[in-house]
């Protein structure tokens, strides 16, 4: 079995950054909306497993072992994802690609997966998904929606730091082979950092908007309340400025750490 070494990883990841620079901005945009259903996919999966369980542990467990299909989706059908794409600063510091363009398809990207998300988690809460156990999905996507509103800033910025690091790590790991490792190479890091309880924006794209939409549908709102979940947290202002910013920073900020490092260490540099 063939295994690429980091120095072919980070050279292969370089090179494919070009073509996502130069990629047309409505491809762009349509892999990127795709990327964002994925990974909400990966959170109503892994919710409807771990609602009904009373252990903290044991949710954490569940959602950590199911939550990976979201990203082994995203790499295999080639998609784009924010996340994974801040490791394009390679390219960037190698000058195989401009910072322009590179700032251009994260902005692309970041918009294409938020409209991916958001749409998933408004099908989810308006047509039935969440009445899975009398409604109990419901209630807990919403608990799920305010505890990651109520986050103090800092907490969700470095939360998310240490997420993208994992994120980062899983997507150069899936491609140190060409297969069926890869899907180890995904599991294992995504499964740690749902675990540990990091913050990924993108995930949270779909968390957030879906505890909000849960709470707007009448069929869940007496159940909502009933919970004695602060519903003051599940509206959008709370979750771009106390969720998405710090953690899509924080996103971010690990990241480039891991391009960083990779770059430095393993580059093959241009002459």
């Amino acid at each position: 079995m063939s295994i690429f070494t980091p120095t072919e990883i980070t050279d292969n990841y370089m090179k494919a950054s070009v073509g996502k620079a130069a990629s047309p901005a409505w491809r762009l945009f349509v892999l990127a909306v795709a990327a964002g259903l994925l990974i909400g996919l990966g959170g109503v999966t892994s919710s409807t497993a771990a609602h009904g369980l009373e252990n903290a542990g044991l949710v954490r467990l569940m959602s950590g072992l199911i939550f990976p299909v979201g990203l082994m989706m995203v790499i295999l059908m080639g998609t784009e994802l924010f996340t994974g794409n801040a490791l394009m600063i390679t390219a960037a510091l190698d000058g195989k690609i401009t910072w322009a363009r590179l700032l251009r398809n994260w902005g692309i990207v970041f918009a294409g997966n938020l409209v991916g998300a958001v749409a998933l988690a408004a099908c989810m809460a308006f047509f039935g998904q969440l009445n899975i156990g009398g409604g109990d999905l419901a209630v807990y996507t919403a608990k799920v929606a305010a505890s990651k509103n109520a986050l103090p800033w800092a907490n969700a910025f470095v939360l998310g730091i240490f997420c993208n690091i994992m994120v980062c790590i899983a997507v150069y790991q899936a491609n140190t082979a060409q297969d069926t490792g890869r899907i180890l190479g995904i599991f294992f890091p995504i499964m740690g950092f749902v675990l540990a309880g990091f913050e990924h924006c993108v995930a949270d794209m779909y968390y957030v908007p879906a505890g909000i939409f849960a709470y707007m549908n009448p069929a869940y709102t007496g159940l909502i309340d009933a919970a004695g979940i602060n519903v003051a947290l599940l509206n959008f202002g709370d979750f771009i400025c106390a969720n998405l910013i710090p953690v899509t920073l924080g996103n971010i900020v690990g990241g480039v750490l891991v391009g960083l490092v990779m770059y430095a260490c393993h580059a093959t540099k241009k002459a």
